[in-house]
């Protein structure tokens, strides 16, 4: 345990700073995977308002800093692909 004044609120901050980051890295994985799900199931109209959900997220979890710009446009572009692929499939 830290002994300096500015020490222990590093250790305050930095808690509140996790806790904040996990919550915005599970909400984002979180809604990935209904994504995912909707896509193997097949459930189109379902794909589609989960991308949507799923874009803000990964979007928010970039900006806040807790994932990088690279992974969060990689994971986008994956998603849509597969979002795309299915309506393809039903035309």
């Amino acid at each position: 345990m830290p002994n300096i004044k500015s020490a222990k609120k590093r250790v305050r901050s930095n808690e509140r700073k996790s806790d904040v980051n996990t919550l915005v890295t599970s909400s984002m994985r979180t809604a990935v995977k209904n994504c995912e799900k909707a896509i193997v199931a097949g459930k189109s109209e379902e794909a589609k308002k989960s991308l949507n959900i799923a874009i803000q997220r990964v979007d928010k979890a970039c900006t806040h800093g807790s994932v990088h710009k690279n992974k969060a446009a990689r994971l986008k572009s994956r998603l849509t692909k597969a979002v795309n692929k299915m309506e393809e499939k039903e035309a």
